[in-house]
């Protein structure tokens, strides 16, 4: 089978990082940010070789996915995939001009 199938080390990243800084995120929130199609892909390895307590909510009428940590995931004691281990001190040191890092609760994938 071709590599292009897999997910790539960006879409893992784009994923693990919403999710660790407490996004919900969906379908297109990666084909948006990083022009991904394997969400569902990544969030099954997560859940079943890395642990992740990631939930589901399937919402409107299609049913679609909306994939979020649980509420008491501490997301420093993850196990991350090796395409995303870098995070772990990047969520240890927040930066100002980061979009996510608002502090009016406006900013993120979630809006």
């Amino acid at each position: 089978m071709n590599d292009h199938w897999f997910s790539n080390p960006t879409q893992i990243y784009y994923a693990c990082r919403a999710l660790a800084r407490g996004h919900t995120l969906n379908h297109m929130d990666v084909i948006r940010g990083v022009r991904g199609w394997r969400l569902g892909a990544i969030v099954h390895t997560l859940r079943s070789n890395y642990g992740w307590p990631i939930l589901t909510e399937y919402r409107g009428p299609e049913r679609i996915g909306h994939y979020y940590l649980a509420k008491t995931c501490d997301p420093a004691k993850l196990d991350y995939p090796p395409s995303a281990r870098g995070l772990v001190m990047e969520l240890e040191t927040p930066h100002r001009d980061d979009p996510d890092n608002s502090s009016n609760g406006t900013g993120g994938l979630d809006g």
